[in-house]
């Protein structure tokens, strides 16, 4: 998915709730602190209400990725309103080798409560360093998702196999792994065993962080031998200038990549829009019913 400056997609809700006294500072009056003001840069914008997991970049003026461990995150209503959540967002790893210079290494990631639709604000501060740097931006929750959600049932695509295609037409990557080209998106349904799909395009991902999804996806197949994890690339043909293929369509995707991981029934447990690392996805991956 392409990271645009300023527009999450999200909503509210955190940890811990903030005390809206008389006196204490809006979300405006916290950006304008000391400090360099920036605009958030997204890495998710599909949210509907319920748990979402939010994931951003910070980027200084010289167009420099501030990385540290961890960043302060506040909500509020309006940039002129106190902020009623405050919580905590933490720097995930994305992929699973050294980036190549100008690529981002990681992003923040905070998982948020957001059970109302509407627009909010989110100002983020990375904790530490020597350089203050405050980044706001607005998010955005609708009625409902696009792509499908948690609890909902998984599209039953015939997505190409091993079977019906060459490797090489199956994929962009640059070192395939076959082994997530064995079973289509219908045949994993058709068992009725839990599964991960993953829709992405390594040679043709538009961002800042979405090409190393694919070796994270195989990173964490090979610690679960008996669990099926199924790659889709995203463009008919594999050339962006033909638009998306059917197999996006039928998911509804709105952006790339994506991640699912699916229960024995059928029913989606866990989703990731745009990055995710190797812990986030084994945390999921080993969360499903045995």
């Amino acid at each position: 998915m392409c990271l645009a400056a300023c527009s999450l997609a999200a909503g509210c809700g955190g940890s811990s709730s903030a005390q809206e006294e008389p006196d204490a500072p809006t979300l405006a009056e916290l950006w304008r602190a000391p400090g360099e003001d920036v605009a958030i840069v997204p890495g998710s914008a599909d949210f509907g209400p319920g748990r979402v997991r939010l994931t951003f970049l910070v980027v200084d003026g010289e167009g420099r990725l501030v990385t540290r461990p961890t960043a302060k995150v506040w909500l509020a209503r309006e940039l002129e309103a106190v902020p009623f959540v405050e919580t905590t967002a933490r720097s995930e790893k994305i992929g699973v080798d050294a980036v190549e210079p100008g690529e981002a290494g990681e992003i923040f990631v905070t998982e948020l409560q957001l059970d109302d639709p509407g627009t909010y604000w989110v100002l983020a501060e990375p904790v530490g360093g020597t350089k203050r740097i405050q980044a706001v931006g607005n998010v955005v929750v609708q009625e409902e998702t696009r792509a499908p959600d948690v609890g909902a049932a998984a599209p039953a695509s015939e997505t190409p196999t091993l079977a019906n295609a060459a490797l090489e037409q199956l994929t962009t990557a640059t070192v395939p792994d076959p082994e997530l080209y064995r079973a289509s998106v219908a045949q994993a349904l058709a068992a009725e065993e839990p599964f991960v799909v993953a829709f992405a395009t390594p040679r043709y991902c538009t961002s800042r962080t979405c090409g190393p999804v694919v070796d994270v996806v195989s990173a964490v197949r090979e610690q679960h031998p008996g669990l099926r994890f199924i790659h889709v690339e995203i463009y008919q043909d594999n050339d962006p200038t033909k638009g998306e293929n059917r197999w996006v369509r039928e998911w509804g995707l709105p952006s790339e990549p994506w991640i699912f991981v699916v229960g024995a029934d059928g029913m989606i447990r866990s989703r990731f829009e745009g990055t995710v690392s190797v812990r986030e996805l084994e945390e999921a991956v080993s969360s499903l019913p045995s």
